[in-house]
């Protein structure tokens, strides 16, 4: 099981590859782990040397003590690229790991290829929220908010008849640690990125959800409208796009990634 030390965290991860592929970093989302992405990697795996990981907080990577903010995260990502001797990758993020790929598109342009950055925004929610969801964590246990959260990420169907992956998903999100995950939410809750999105010049794809209620597509209409040259596309999906549209979503990334600039 590889691990990699960037600065004082251990952040898990795993390589799935065409060894002579182009590299592609894959980041999850707020409460879900590097799994969450299993609906895509037979498709990328094929084509691209594939690595996810678990940030901080999340599944079996460390917890450092909290809070983080999406400079710590974006400077994780660096960190595991030097690790692993990338010197620039193709960066697919959605939601947390969607704020994480603007982060980077802005802070370290040189380090990305190509940007996908699905079903988030250059700002994400209320601080409002964000604390009640904190103090809820801290005080209840992460199994409290589950299926809140869960609502929003995938449809009524899929969750009164899950699959597989959406059962593993609920369990990946009740066993995160409340700490980590608290530290994460301080992190979106505090980052907004709305007045430098339009300094993103590598080419990018934004991602949204048409029933998407976490980020609304109008998030994505503003990205989009804001980067230079973006592409927008809209699935018929809620929060977790990735899952509930999966072979639109690989379509969509797919397509991008293997274009012609």
């Amino acid at each position: 099981m590889p691990f990699a030390r960037v600065g004082r965290v251990h952040l898990h991860y795993r390589i799935d590859s065409d060894s002579a592929g182009p590299p592609l970093v894959l980041s999850n989302s707020l409460g879900a782990a590097l799994e969450m992405w299993e609906p895509q990697m037979a498709a990328l795996a094929s084509r691209f040397r594939v690595v996810r990981y678990d940030s901080r907080g999340h599944g079996q990577s460390d917890v450092p003590r909290g809070p983080y903010s999406i400079d710590d995260l974006g400077n994780d990502v660096l960190g595991l690229l030097d690790t692993l001797g990338i010197e620039r990758a193709h960066f697919c993020g959605l939601s947390m790991g969607g704020a994480v790929g603007l982060w980077l598109g802005v802070n370290a342009p040189e380090r990305i290829d190509r940007l996908v950055v699905a079903n988030t925004g250059a700002k994400i929610g209320n601080a409002e929220s964000w604390n009640a969801r904190i103090d809820a964590v801290r005080r209840d246990g992460m199994a409290s908010i589950a299926s809140a959260v869960l609502s929003r990420w995938f449809s009524r169907t899929l969750l009164e008849q899950p699959t597989p992956l959406v059962a593993k998903l609920r369990r990946t999100f009740e066993a995160t640690s409340s700490d980590g995950y608290a530290a994460a939410c301080a992190a979106v809750r505090d980052f907004d990125l709305r007045r430098v999105v339009h300094r993103i010049h590598v080419p990018t794809l934004v991602i949204a959800g048409s029933e998407d209620a976490s980020t609304p597509a109008a998030d994505g209409r503003f990205l989009a409208e804001q980067i230079p040259g973006a592409q927008y596309v809209e699935l018929e999906a809620p929060h977790l796009s990735n899952i509930q549209a999966a072979s639109a979503f690989t379509q969509a990334l797919l397509h991008f990634l293997t274009e012609h600039h």
